[in-house]
Parts: structure tokens; C-alpha cells; sequence
């Protein structure tokens, strides 16, 4: 199915990289390195961020500051995501014991359990815009004769996976059944952290009905949730799903192609940056994942040819061009919507 194959569990493959994309990958080494007081501040400064925000959405506050103290927790649980996942890519603290207990334990509460998101998102971006393979931790993608010799089923199934309302409630259909039920089904033993995240998001949910009722469980665990999972959902659909986005078969793959044309530049707005981690330079970090990720826009600033990225943004109407795209046809070398079959 397609759905399962989405999240399918992949070990990390090797990258080949071409010459050329070496040359310029070498010029982003000397930003590949943390700074492990800034890492420390922005982990540290976002958690209690996180926590006061949560608190703000328990009774004793006005029913529209709890709403607002909701909202803002689901974009701090959405920053330190990101930030989660630039140390489990060894960009942030990489000899740092205690920070990768913290962040296990952060990945558990944040239904994205470090065995599967390792595994699924190193395998990404090693085939980042390969028709074949790419589908492993990220959004499938048909070619146009494929999905028109396809059962009508799989076509669907194709489409469910792609439309906005999947994309929404991400929280539903990528994180809770797709980066826990579905992997620790498959396999109960390599994913027990699943099993955990599952029991403990389950436990919450609970423990605040108890002692607060519906109405806080779903101001503090749900919407937050909902938001982060949306944003995030979307974030990483437009990365790779945008126009003029390039997919290449084996033979026409470099490592840096795909990271310069089959990744996005994601124009955000300051506001959306920092609640982001500067995920939007999503082009950058492909070409070298190691990059911190608060030292992105300098090195977007620094290299002129990081500067010729292909963008996108967050206004409606680039949010309507990229979630229309659904197939790539071969012949045309560009994505088009189901009109376009």
C-alpha cells in the first residue's frame, strides 16, 4: 500500500556525491560546526518556552489567553522539532551524551521516535527526488503512466496520501499512525520506542482529563498537536513538492543537483523562521545536513550560487500551486495536477 510504503522503515544508504558537488559542498564545511553554548540556549530557551506556554493552556487563565497559550505551544513543539532534527543529524551537540538522552526522550513525547525517524530520514535524504526510493520517509511520488496504469485503488490511496486534508491533520495520519502505529507494527522489536510514545501520548491524554478535564486535554496535548503537526506536514511536502521541482531516475542523480533543484527555498518571514529553525533554507541543509541550523542564513548569504535556489512561500496562493502538483510527467519534466492527466 501506498500509505505503508510512505513511512517504511529503510536503514541509512550511503550518498554518492559528483565531483562538482563536492566543490561546493566543501565550501559549506567550515559552517559544519556547533557551537555548543548556542545549541545548549536555543534547546534550553525553547523547552521552558514550551512549558510555560503549556501551562498557560490549564484552567485558571481567560478562555482566549488559554486558546493563544495553545497556539504558541504548537509552534514551540514545531521549533523543537526542528531543532530535534538537526541533532538527530549530528549538526547540533554530536558528542553530547545527555543531549541525546533529551532528545529520545523528546522524540518519544513527540510521536516521531528516534528509530524511525533516523532510519526513514537518513534513507531521504540519500534519495532525495529519486523516482525510485524516494518514497521512504517522505511523500510518494507517480510517475503520470504509473498512476494512469495504476488499479483504481492505488490511485486513491496515492491521493489520500497527497491531499491538503491528509496534510492537515498530520498529526493524525504522519505522526501518530505513520511515525508510530504503522512502524512498530511492522516491526515491534526494532521499534519498541513506538510502542512508548504511543502508551505515553495516550497516558497524557488521560492524566489531563482526569485532573482537568476534556477541554484542557484538548487545549494542551490536542490543538498544539494539530498545529505543529500541520505546519510541519506542509513544511516538508513544499520542500519537495513546489513548481519546478526536478525528479531524476538513477542515471540522471547527483547529490547536489537534488539538493539544489528538488529542494526548496521556503520564504518564511522572520517570525516563522525562528518558530521554524530556519527549516525553510531546506536547500542548504540537503547540501550538507551537518550545518547547524541557526547558521543557515549566513551561509545562504555568504554563497551567491545558494542564492539561485528555487523558492516558494507561505502565502496562499504558492500554499494552492504546491499542494495541486501530483504527478511528474516524463515528458514535460515537470509535476502537474490531476487535471493535467
Amino acid at each position: 500500500m501506498v500509505f505503508d510504503l510512505v513511512f517504511a522503515i529503510a536503514e541509512p544508504a550511503s550518498v554518492l556525491i559528483a565531483t562538482k558537488a563536492e566543490t561546493l559542498h566543501a565550501r559549506t564545511k567550515s559552517y559544519a560546526k556547533d557551537n555548543s553554548l548556542m545549541s545548549w540556549w536555543c534547546i534550553l530557551s525553547t523547552t521552558f518556552l514550551l512549558l510555560t506556554a503549556s501551562a498557560g493552556t490549564l484552567p485558571g487563565l481567560p478562555l482566549a489567553l488559554r486558546i493563544f497559550c495553545s497556539l504558541l505551544t504548537g509552534l514551540l513543539v514545531l521549533r523543537l522539532f526542528v531543532i530535534y532534527h538537526d541533532q538527530q543529524h549530528h549538526a547540533i551537540l554530536p558528542q553530547s551524551r545527555l543531549a541525546e538522552f533529551f532528545m529520545r526522550i523528546f522524540g518519544i513525547w513527540a510521536l516521531s521516535p528516534s528509530s524511525i525517524w533516523r532510519s526513514s530520514h537518513d534513507h531521504h535524504h540519500a534519495h532525495n527526488s529519486k523516482l525510485r526510493g524516494s518514497h521512504i520517509g517522505s511523500y510518494p511520488i507517480m510517475t503520470k503512466d504509473q498512476y494512469q496504469n495504476s488499479p483504481h485503488g492505488l490511485r486513491v490511496q496515492y491521493l489520500f496520501m497527497r491531499h491538503p486534508l491528509t496534510i492537515l491533520f498530520g498529526y493524525f495520519f504522519v505522526f501518530l499512525y505513520g511515525m508510530v502505529v504503522n512502524p512498530f507494527l511492522s516491526s515491534p522489536r526494532k521499534h519498541f520506542d513506538c510502542l512508548l510514545a504511543l502508551l505515553l501520548h495516550v497516558a497524557l491524554g488521560a492524566v489531563l482529563v482526569w485532573y482537568f478535564g476534556w477541554l484542557a486535554m484538548g487545549l494542551t496535548l490536542v490543538f498544539p498537536r494539530i498545529v505543529a503537526g500541520a505546519i510541519g506536514s506542509y513544511l516538508f511536502y513544499a520542500q519537495h513538492n513546489f513548481p519546478g521541482v526536478s525528479f531524476k531516475d538513477k542515471a540522471g542523480w547527483t547529490y547536489e543537483k537534488a539538493a539544489l533543484e528538488s529542494s526548496s527555498h521556503l520564504k518564511t518571514g522572520r517570525i516563522m523562521a525562528w518558530f521554524s529553525g530556519n527549516i525553510g533554507y531546506h536547500h542548504i541543509h540537503h547540501l550538507n545536513a551537518r550545518i547547524p541550523f541557526y547558521r543557515l542564513p549566513e551561509l545562504f548569504r555568504d554563497i551567491p550560487e545558494l542564492r539561485l535556489a528555487k523558492t516558494t512561500t507561505l502565502h496562499p496562493r504558492d500554499i494552492i500551486r504546491c499542494l495541486s502538483l501530483k504527478v511528474w510527467c516524463v515528458e514535460t519534466q515537470r509535476m502537474v495536477g490531476v487535471r493535467g492527466l
